[in-house]
């Protein structure tokens, strides 16, 4: 019986991985399609997304978020604390004020040299969509990024990559600051 067990656990597994969706875009050839399924996965979404982004200054996002949580969808971001705390540009304070998303500011790991201490930067660009889709990806999420950078972005439904990024995102934000 646990054979059995284990045989269909290792056959689900290896047809999870092998089956998942992924989709793959290259910037800026792809500007217009990787900018596209991000919003449509941002519209689609139903009950949560978690966001990690250094840098978030794209509009359109943006409102494709505000309007997310106004139909009821659970929203946290954790931005790069030094890219976003004084950014005039940055969605940050745009966004904390809608009902359904949480933002807060995390740093990365405090190094000390001979001189000083400093901390590393919180880089990721990540989104977590119902914990159904995966969004990593090389590009901030500002225009500059999807128009001008030469970037990737991958979308992927594969429930083990969705499950590790889910359990270091949640590492994450308990150490985050609200903002």
């Amino acid at each position: 019986m646990k054979n059995i067990i284990f045989r269909f656990l290792l056959i689900f597994l290896l047809f999870n991985t092998l089956y998942a969706d992924k989709m793959l875009y290259f910037m800026p050839y792809e500007q217009k399609n990787a900018l596209n399924s991000l919003i449509k996965s941002i519209q689609s979404s139903h009950k949560n997304i978690d966001i990690s982004i250094y840098s978030f200054t794209h509009r359109e996002i943006a409102k494709a978020l505000k309007n997310a949580a106004k139909r009821g969808v659970n929203i946290r971001i954790i931005y790069d604390y030094e890219s976003n705390i004084n950014n005039p540009y940055s969605t940050i304070g745009y966004l904390s004020k809608y009902n359904h998303i949480q933002t807060c500011l995390l740093q990365g790991q405090k190094k000390q040299n001979k001189h000083k201490q400093y901390f590393g930067i919180m880089h990721q660009k990540l989104a977590i969509i119902d914990n159904h889709t995966l969004i990593l990806g090389s590009a901030n999420w500002s225009k500059n990024a999807f128009e001008n950078n030469y970037e990737v972005l991958l979308l992927s439904d594969d429930t083990t990559l969705i499950a590790k990024a889910k359990n270091y995102y949640n590492k994450m934000f308990k150490r985050c600051t609200p903002y």
